[in-house]
């Protein structure tokens, strides 16, 4: 078992880090004390050393599961998602999250056998867009590992969304703030009063959040993410508790500057298609290296795939399918 981070005292609660696999090491939970108990905001995955974790921090600060009255999923990915249904079950708390976000875990962590499962769809859509064959295996197995992290999966009450929805936790009124790109149907929630946000995943301070095409998902996720960057960057924010690294001041500066990130990188993916056409593949080693492990490749390739979507959106790239391989060919930027 990891050694057990302790609880790091916050404004109304505490952030607990909670283990997961490498790079990012561990993510971020929060824990808001309010009158008629504990909200948990993004448990983390599910395993045995998670749930020991949180065993230590239930001793840490004198609580039990029956003191949890709500469970917040800010998005439906394992590291944030996954513990939700099993912390249902030993307290019967509420778990909330957006519409949006429990259709894409229905999809995404939906029964294997399941023809809607992401596991019978994502190998032969990377495969569409020249992923190599000999690497299709790992992959199914890499989405199927995942399953492990989110059973079982909760009931959820579903959070309101608009400008005039308030959701009372931890002490505090929460303005519901849904935005895709990373997630579709990602939360976070602002306190306008005081200025703090839980950002999940949406901004983070030193790394760039994931931006996936996947089948049958949002089909512009970077667009979508764009767009919710420039809503998220209108808001005075006086601190941003995010999802991964530690908490920051610099809200509406970060904003910009993935904003500037994800044009940088659309420039570098058109000067890489070449004039004879470019798979999605090519251009995803021609990026990021050929040295990826599954893990990253699986995201490096989905980032690919956003981004060039989104060349062919703004008609900087076009694309087209021969012998069911999809290549990208470059157009003049106007």
């Amino acid at each position: 078992m990891p050694e057990l981070t302790p609880c790091e005292r916050i404004d109304g609660g505490f952030q607990v880090k909670i283990s997961m696999s490498f790079p990012l090491r561990w993510v971020n939970s929060y824990v808001l004390k309010g009158q008629h108990g504990f909200t948990i905001v993004d448990p983390g995955p599910r395993n045995m050393d998670t749930e020991a974790e949180w065993a230590h921090v239930f001793q840490q600060l004198g609580m039990s599961f029956e003191d949890i009255s709500d469970i917040v999923v800010t998005h439906h990915h394992p590291d944030h998602y996954g513990l939700a249904g099993w912390m249902q079950q030993q307290s019967q708390a509420r778990v909330h999250m957006s519409a949006r976000s429990h259709k894409e875990a229905m999809m995404m962590w939906d029964a294997p056998e399941s023809t809607v499962a992401m596991e019978n769809r994502l190998p032969s859509f990377f495969v569409q867009h020249g992923f190599p064959l000999e690497q299709v295996s790992a992959l199914e197995l890499h989405i199927r590992q995942a399953y492990l992290q989110v059973n079982p999966q909760p009931e959820i009450t579903v959070i309101p969304t608009g400008m005039d929805a308030r959701l009372e936790w931890g002490g505090r009124s929460w303005l519901p703030v849904e935005t895709g790109g990373h997630a579709p149907g990602h939360v976070s929630l602002y306190d306008p009063n005081s200025g703090v946000i839980l950002c999940g995943d949406a901004v983070l301070p030193q790394i760039s959040p994931n931006i996936s095409l996947l089948p049958g998902s949002d089909a512009q996720p970077l667009r979508s993410y764009v767009d919710g960057l420039q809503r998220l960057g209108e808001l005075e924010v006086a601190w941003a508790y995010p999802g991964h690294r530690n908490p920051f001041g610099y809200f509406r500066e970060r904003t910009q500057a993935l904003l500037a990130h994800h044009e940088e990188r659309l420039d570098k993916f058109q000067q890489l298609i070449q004039p004879e056409g470019s798979t999605a593949y090519e251009l995803c080693i021609a990026m990021f290296g050929g040295k990826l492990g599954i893990h990253q490749l699986r995201f490096a390739m989905s980032e690919t795939l956003a981004h060039l979507v989104e060349l062919v959106r703004r008609e900087r790239a076009s694309m087209s399918e021969t012998d069911s391989i999809t290549r990208f060919y470059p157009l003049c930027r106007q």
